[in-house]
């Protein structure tokens, strides 16, 4: 009898606790699989292939237990707190299309609260990227099988045994000449630092660093990217680092939702004049020395809209929301054509969706032209105020001032912007006030908080009162359930759709009323039978 507790979730990846009998066994990790699960040595057609037909998955699939098999032809029966083994993926390793196709198939065919093990697969330069998959468990088999054909195993690649003699490594192993050892130890070491890399939330800037001397993981990265696999497990935001270091940054799931809600659920504080500024290396932007100029010559007389790479917009409103205030980009003036493209598609969307009396362009390099090419794929017409390529030489403000010269000044509203992006509704905070020092912020109306900055992430945090002018994220525990502090998966009768791990929510059932974050997203509430759902921020009895 097994049980597994997820504990940390980054993404596909995740870290967690598998209690099998006695056993307590932190995830990721590696262990010997003859000793954890000995009835595998008397269980016939274990390695049934993934890619084998119906006819044989009929015939030959044998689900058993500890660990329970899996097939993507067959029904498998695993359950919350099973370990599930995925025999014969070591074969997909190499071919990005299946491994994404099959990695959907297990998600879909097996309990999201059951650990995953991959046997016979992990080798230092692998195990990132198979953990940033989602799976939990591994053995020694891959390593000892390149111990006996004399290879030396790091994270970057497989090589000669003579490396055991090199000192690229300082293990026990190395130091008396057991290539065995030092093998095993590389990968240990490897799923020890992913784990790191998990709690830190940052397991995508590992996996773009690991998979560059592997072209089998680059292009399984670039194919995740485009999945909806990937997508649906992507948090609302994040507290973390956002660093875009690489091509492949441009295509993280993170970017696309944010400009997907930039384009079709945020809503401008004004649309008379709009203002297309640089980023700045500082976020929020609106701390930076350069952004003080702008702002200071804008005055309340535009909405400004900031261009940058890799997120392509950011409304002034959301410069504190995950990513906008937590990427780091290297800055070198230059946008390649890829780039370039994939931006000026998110600029033309956004400037056919919202549709201002007056675009003015207060951009420079590789920004100006991505804001030119689409503005005139929108078909709108730019008034271009920086002319040396220095925004924020005295000239260039003198001519955005210039521009703005008969513009009325209005106050700008970023909780409405924020509200719409963050919950999709259209709110009234006509009379509400922003209290306290930027970005450590409370909004009321009269002498009723509504809601709260989350400084870490952008996000508000609406108080009971707050939540009257919200419809959605909502989730509702069973009758008779008791909280007793956080929410529970197995308490949780529905949940909202589009909730996500890291949104705001709402917690009703009868008699009970609760504002918390989501720790999991709506579909895993539903599905998991272990974990907590819903971390509570406050109670009020209804």
């Amino acid at each position: 009898m097994s049980t597994f507790d997820v504990k940390i979730r980054d993404g596909l990846a995740r870290t967690g606790m598998l209690r099998i009998g006695d056993v307590e066994i932190h995830t990721p990790a590696v262990v010997e699989a003859r000793e954890l699960f000995p009835s595998l040595a008397d269980r016939p057609f274990t390695n049934l292939p993934l890619s084998a037909p119906q006819s044989d998955a009929d015939i030959y699939y044998v689900p058993g237990t500890d660990p329970v098999s899996f097939h993507p032809l067959a029904v498998c029966p695993a359950v919350s707190g099973d370990v599930v083994m995925i025999p014969g993926w070591r074969p997909v390793l190499g071919d990005a299309r299946r491994y994404v196709e099959y990695l959907a198939a297990i998600f879909a065919g097996t309990p999201p609260d059951a650990a995953r093990y991959a046997p016979a697969c992990a080798l230092p330069s692998n195990a990132a990227m198979l953990i940033a998959t989602g799976f939990d468990l591994f053995d020694y088999t891959a390593v000892d099988l390149a111990s006996i054909q004399g290879k030396f195993c790091m994270p970057e690649g497989e090589f000669d045994a003579s490396y055991l003699e090199k000192g690229v490594c300082g293990c026990e192993g190395c130091r008396t000449h057991d290539l065995f050892l030092h093998n095993r130890l590389a990968l240990e070491r490897e799923v020890a630092v992913v784990k790191t890399w998990i709690a830190a939330g940052q397991m995508r800037e590992l996996m773009e660093q690991r998979c560059r001397l592997h072209a089998e993981q680059v292009a399984l990265l670039r194919r995740l990217d485009r999945s909806p696999l990937s997508a649906a497990a992507l948090p609302a935001v994040r507290s973390s680092r956002f660093l875009a270091n690489s091509a492949e940054s441009m295509t993280r799931a993170e970017i696309a939702f944010f400009a997907e809600r930039v384009i079709n659920r945020f809503v401008p504080s004004r649309s008379d004049v709009c203002v297309l500024l640089p980023c700045a290396a500082r976020k929020p932007y609106s701390m930076s020395k350069t952004h003080q100029k702008f702002q200071k010559v804008i005055e309340g007389r535009a909405h400004e809209v900031i261009i940058t790479s890799p997120l392509g917009v950011v409304p002034r409103e959301l410069e504190l929301v995950y990513p906008a205030g937590h990427y780091d980009v290297p800055v070198t003036g230059y946008w390649d054509r890829e780039e370039s493209a994939i931006l000026t598609g998110y600029v033309a969307a956004y400037l056919a969706k919202h549709r201002y009396e007056r675009v003015i362009c207060h951009l420079e390099g590789g920004a100006k032209a991505v804001a030119i090419a689409a503005a005139e794929a929108a078909g709108v017409e730019l008034e271009v105020t920086c002319t040396d390529d220095r925004p924020s030489s005295p000239d260039s403000l003198r001519a955005l001032n210039a521009a703005l010269k008969d513009c009325r000044k209005r106050r700008n509203d970023p909780v409405r912007g924020t509200l719409a992006w963050q919950f999709g509704e259209l709110v009234d905070t006509k009379g509400w006030m922003i209290k306290g020092r930027y970005p450590n912020q409370k909004i009321y109306e009269k002498k009723t908080q509504m809601f709260s900055i989350d400084a870490s992430t952008g996000l508000l945090r609406p108080t009971m009162e707050g939540w009257k002018f919200l419809s959605g994220y909502r989730v509702r525990i069973s009758d008779g359930f008791v909280p007793q502090g956080d929410i529970l998966a197995p308490g949780v009768a529905s949940a909202d759709p589009v909730i996500r791990e890291g949104d705001e929510v709402l917690v009703e059932g009868p008699g009970y009323l609760a504002t918390g974050k989501a720790a999991m997203g709506a579909e895993e509430m539903i599905r998991s039978s272990r974990g907590v759902a819903v971390r509570v921020r406050k109670t009020k009895k209804s």
